[in-house]
Parts: structure tokens; C-alpha cells; sequence
């Protein structure tokens, strides 16, 4: 939920922030769909990634080990 809000909230800013910086994209158009799609997709990788590791480790743990430890 929040990665999605941070894709709609920081893709419109990425094509305002590109036009702003036009003269340092070289070979690349502001509006560059394949550009923009990889950085949305490498985005969401970042964030599965991010989540399951600790996920997984949360499996491994006994529920009631975990209570007592609290």
C-alpha cells in the first residue's frame, strides 16, 4: 500500500524533476515510457524483496516464544 502511494505520488514528480533536468539526459526523453516503466518495476522489486526477508524470518519463530519474549 504505501509503495503504491509512493509510485502515484513520485512518478508525476519524476516527469516534472526530468523536464527540470533535460540538458543532463542524454540520449533519454523526459517522458520516456520504458525508462519510467523500469524505475516503477525496479521500485516494486526493491519492496518484495524488502518485505519478504523479514517475513520469512517471522515464520520461523514460535508464536508462543514470541509472546513470552514480550
Amino acid at each position: 500500500m504505501l509503495s503504491t502511494a509512493g509510485v502515484v505520488l513520485g512518478l508525476p514528480l519524476a516527469i516534472v524533476g526530468a523536464r527540470l533536468l533535460r540538458s543532463f539526459l542524454f540520449g533519454l526523453a523526459p517522458e520516456d515510457p520504458l525508462a519510467l516503466v523500469l524505475a516503477v518495476l525496479g521500485t516494486c522489486a526493491v519492496v518484495v524483496v524488502a518485505s519478504v526477508i523479514p517475513a520469512r524470518r517471522a515464520t520461523r519463530v514460535d508464536p508462543l516464544v514470541a509472546l513470552r519474549y514480550e
